[in-house]
């Protein structure tokens, strides 16, 4: 094996692998002739079904992936950005390398009857342990119940079609991933339910030292997703939100090229929902992040966020 060949290590879950693909098959056009390999790993949060804040939160789903990139199995790291804490920096020793272009930022409705959102008679049971869904539906549909559901997104469909639940939640971005975008009975809009920070992306990750390797696979980022990636992370940073802060935020960049971020913080019961939406006019993403972790902290971010066991 030639030293140019680079070692991808990953989640062995079925999305997970799913993704590295994708990365596999954008570096082979980009650098023809490189050869790539998976090393997928079993994470805590994989193997953990219960409450993710027992087992430190999202970082159960990272741990095991930077161990093997800082110990040098791996080169490069394949993550979803949603499942990357953003209230503490990354492992000292690596970094991103690219943000790759944002897939359906989206939620999906799965209803084996084909009942939209806005149909679901009172007392649907509704499989999610996501608290960013859980509290936006407390709001908006407060005669639904949400059922406690983890497992990846073919487990949580064989539960559904075994009767456990009535309805799913899952991101739209996944069920494309993984090839079953068919199921979906409605993509709903940002406005009905407001993504987790980071959707739809997929970040590289890797040794701060291993330049040639950033430099091969800088060139599979997107600009744009970048942008909107760094203001989201931000605004996580600032308001050291944990896995079980109901935060939900979305940045985009309009047809001028000017970015804005749209976020909220809820209450677990959906009772109250703090907003705060800006432009960035001249401020960098970085600084409209903090921007609206500010706007929102000063209407009272702070105390939700800690009232909230985690």
């Amino acid at each position: 094996m030639g030293s140019d060949l680079i070692r991808i290590v990953s989640r062995d879950s079925p999305m997970a692998l799913a993704q590295v693909e994708r990365v596999r098959a954008e570096l082979a056009a980009l650098h023809p002739g490189v050869p790539t390999t998976v090393i997928p790993v079993k994470t805590t949060g994989d193997k953990w079904m219960g409450d993710l804040a027992a087992v430190e939160g999202k970082g159960a789903f990272t741990k095991e992936v930077d161990a093997a990139l800082l110990a040098g199995e791996a080169d490069l790291a394949v993550h979803c950005v949603k499942d990357i804490p953003a209230d503490r920096p990354l492992p000292i020793g690596t970094t991103f390398a690219a943000f790759l272009a944002r897939d359906d930022v989206r939620d999906a409705l799965i209803h084996p009857g084909g009942l939209r959102l806005d149909e679901l008679p009172a007392g649907t049971r509704i499989g999610t342990s996501s608290v960013r869904r859980i509290a936006q539906l407390a709001a908006s549909h407060p005669h639904l119940e949400c059922a406690p559901m983890r497992g990846n997104a073919n487990r949580r469909l064989e539960k559904l079609y075994a009767g456990e639940v009535d309805a799913l939640l899952l991101a739209v971005a996944g069920l494309e991933r993984i090839g079953r975008a068919d199921v979906i009975t409605e993509t709903l809009s940002t406005e009905t339910m407001l993504p987790p920070i980071g959707a739809g992306t997929l970040t590289l990750q890797c040794r701060e030292d291993d330049t040639d390797l950033i430099d091969k696979v800088s060139g599979l980022g997107d600009p744009d997703t970048h942008r909107a990636t760094e203001a989201e992370r931000m605004l996580l940073h600032v308001l050291q939100g944990h896995c079980n802060s109901p935060i939900a935020g979305l940045a985009r960049v309009e047809r001028g090229g000017e970015l804005s971020l749209r976020a909220c913080v809820f209450s677990l019961d959906g009772k109250t929902m703090l907003n705060a939406h800006e432009w960035a006019g001249r401020l960098d993403p970085a600084t409209l992040g903090t921007s609206v972790a500010v706007a929102l902290l000063r209407q009272g971010a702070r105390e939700m966020i800690d009232s909230i066991p985690h």
